[in-house]
């Protein structure tokens, strides 16, 4: 990265801010929208119709993720067509995040060869492969094949989808279209639980099979993204790609311009080796850190025990009045997590990154911390229980469920598209997706483990305890990235930790 002319600290919104000066082509109100004037303002219309469809990679993902839950009790039925005992269906959901953990690990290499948008419109085929094999399969092995592709395809997805949305988006829209990766991971993993609430197990397949379908007919007519354009030396293409996105009225000169220099300085930063590689990376300041960054979100996410609730909710909200089916529970909490991961879809651009993580971690706290005492309370009052609670433990669940979904849920996706230069991004945001489908299979293997070893109320008592450590993280560790351009953001992670904005 080339360095500042100069660096100046200066008040702005009540906050200590780190501004870099660079020429004209850094101002903050033209650094990443280059369209000035009323008459020449960018439109985000295509940048979200684009992003939309790229996260119909993740829609079709959040089936494969959701398939089990309404799948196994049917295939583990007496009367099931295809016989499935308990651990044949423990292995059917994690074998699926053992393939993301493996499909995620090349996929930043493989993007960054063949390109984001055809490597991404390469995936819809063993996304509508797994479908198949899961609604053709007439035996529990090609159920576990069909499922661990899915999951290398899932794994895959996590890692190019955030970075295509990442490269399309100017900075007024970036934090919204960071989060439309797990907004439509939920959705997809919604459309699951209430498809296969009513629908046949093969109807059920092929039903989800469509989404993959859908994906690589809409998904192939979407531009490259204009940063890997300029990677291969294709100006000409990337000021198209640029001009599409932004909008026939908007003047994309100032921004190519920009992009155009970060793309020569990382080509000069690579002399001498093909690409490159973890290694490297490591020796840069700014990567440095935003590695630390996105590898500690991915693991507060994990570690949050948004599994293990999930895990327990069927039973929470039967014991809280028999009302609910567990099929009818999990529809609910999908839809609630849709419906929160929306409100962050609209709120990340005003309110930041850093004030909805905190508010995420703290309330998870709250909340594992008296589901963790609801838990050692009915275990002490054994059967006179109060009807208190009978509420707490479902108040619980559904507060934590909201709160996870506006911060800690979506924005560790998004913040891994932003953090990283454009030469970085590629490998460093495959190890991030790497760990966190490690530490997913981890967890969903060792959650049984671990009440065994501690009892449910010690279980969650350790994720409260967890979530309050994330706390810390937030607030001494994570950068606000709002109203910062890629650029802006590399010369903030870069600079000694004293001159950080709070």
């Amino acid at each position: 990265m080339t360095g500042p002319q100069g660096r100046i600290l200066r008040e702005e919104n009540s906050r200590t801010a780190l501004t870099a000066l660079a020429g004209p082509a850094d101002d903050e109100s033209s650094s990443n929208s280059s369209c000035d004037s009323s008459a020449e303002r960018s439109s985000t219309t295509t940048q979200y119709f684009a992003a939309i469809l790229a996260t119909l990679s993740a829609f079709s993902a959040g089936t494969i993720l959701g398939w089990s839950s309404p799948a196994l009790p049917l295939l583990q039925a007496e009367n099931s067509p295809l016989p499935v005992t308990a651990d044949e269906g423990s292995w059917l959901g994690s074998l699926l995040t053992l393939g993301a953990l493996l499909g995620a690990a090349p996929a930043g290499a493989l993007s960054q060869l063949f390109g984001r948008q055809r490597f991404l419109a390469f995936l819809s085929l063993p996304l509508l492969t797994s479908w198949l094999m899961v609604a053709l399969g007439r035996s529990v092995g090609v159920l576990y094949v069909g499922r661990f592709i899915g999951g290398l395809a899932t794994g895959a997805v996590s890692v190019a989808a955030p970075v295509y949305c990442a490269e399309i988006a100017e900075q007024k829209c970036r934090g919204a279209l960071g989060t439309l990766f797990q907004l439509q991971l939920v959705v997809g993993i919604l459309f699951a639980y209430v498809i296969g609430a009513w629908a046949p197990l093969e109807c059920f397949a092929f039903t989800c099979a469509l989404v993959p379908a859908v994906f690589a007919i809409t998904f192939a007519w979407m531009p490259e993204t204009p940063q890997f354009l300029l990677s291969r030396g294709r100006k000409f293409a990337a000021e198209n790609s640029l001009q599409w996105l932004r909008g026939k009225g908007c003047d994309v000169q100032k921004e190519l311009l920009i992009l155009q220099s970060a793309a020569q300085e990382a080509d000069a930063s690579d002399a001498g080796s093909a690409r490159r590689t973890l290694l490297t990376l490591a020796s840069d300041a700014a990567t440095r850190r935003a590695l630390l960054v996105s590898l500690g979100l991915m693991a507060f996410q994990q570690l949050s025990g948004i599994n293990a609730v999930v895990f327990y909710s069927g039973s929470i909200f039967k014991e809280a009045g028999g009302a609910l089916s567990p099929g009818v529970a999990s529809v609910v909490i999908a839809g609630v997590m849709v419906l929160a991961t929306l409100c962050a879809t609209m709120m990340v651009d005003k309110a930041g990154r850093k004030p909805l993580l905190l508010l995420s971690a703290a309330a998870m706290a709250v909340c594992l911390a008296a589901l963790s005492f609801s838990f050692a309370y009915t275990v002490d009052a054994g059967e006179e229980k109060p009807d208190w609670l009978n509420w707490l433990p479902v108040l619980s669940v559904a507060i934590y469920i909201v709160v996870f979904s506006i911060g800690f849920g979506p924005i560790p996706w998004m913040m891994m598209g932003e953090l990283f230069s454009a030469s970085a991004k590629s490998p460093a945001s495959a190890l991030v997706a790497s760990f966190n489908w490690a530490l997913a299979f981890a967890v969903t293997k060792g959650f049984q483990s671990l009440v065994a070893a501690l009892g449910s109320a010690g279980a969650f008592a350790f994720f409260s305890g967890v979530c309050m450590v994330g706390c810390s993280f937030v607030v001494l560790i994570v950068p606000e990235t709002k109203g910062r351009s890629i650029e802006q953001i590399q010369q903030q992670l870069a600079a000694p930790k004293r001159t950080l904005p709070v």
